[in-house]
């Protein structure tokens, strides 16, 4: 397959992240012969949710992300969800181990609200970035350019609006990760 002998990261907040922007990644992933590590703040079942309100499923954590390091994986992928990633960028160690990651030029997707944490982590400047249309004024804020766009390329960033582009999200993850490092380009705004 694709993704022989890639792990790869995948948050998840202990409640709150989007089910579907969550478990899609992952089975495109596993699919595509990836081995996934869900990694959130504890090691408790997490919680998602559909549409932000509505419980939606239960999924097992791997590991907490205060013990794991950049360097155990080839690339990441952060979820959305409103409640979920508001709480994942609220915390210091998801904060360093997604800057680090992006720091290692390995590969990193986000969806929907996902690229919150992104903007926390401090690794959007001259970037081009796709996300929840609500985000648009934080990632120019943190010195991204944002694009209404279905799914967005950006030197092994991928980002995309909602569960509606998860279809193009996925592909453009399997594919990335299969490239593996990339070099981010230097951009003047």
């Amino acid at each position: 397959m694709k993704l022989d002998g890639k792990t790869v990261a995948l948050l998840i907040a202990p409640e709150g992240t989007e089910d579907v922007e969550f478990a899609r990644p992952k089975a495109a992933l596993e699919a595509a012969g990836a081995r996934v590590t869900v990694i959130s703040l504890t090691t408790d079942d997490a919680k998602t949710v559909s549409g932000d309100l509505q419980p939606a499923g239960t999924h097992k954590v791997d590991a907490k992300v205060a013990d794991v390091h950049a360097d155990q994986f080839d690339a990441l992928v952060i979820p959305g969800g409103t409640v979920g990633a508001d709480r994942l960028r609220a915390y210091k160690d998801v904060v360093s181990f997604v800057r680090t990651i992006v720091e290692q030029q390995k590969p990193v997707a986000a969806i929907c609200h996902g690229p919150w944490v992104l903007v926390e982590a401090d690794v959007l400047k001259g970037r081009t970035v796709a996300s929840f249309p609500s985000l648009q004024t934080d990632i120019r804020n943190a010195g991204g350019t944002w694009q209404d766009r279905e799914v967005v390329v950006d030197s092994g960033l991928v980002t995309s609006r909602n569960p509606n582009d998860l279809d193009a999200f996925c592909a453009k993850v399997v594919e990335e990760i299969s490239e593996g490092r990339h070099r981010a380009m230097s951009r003047s705004l």
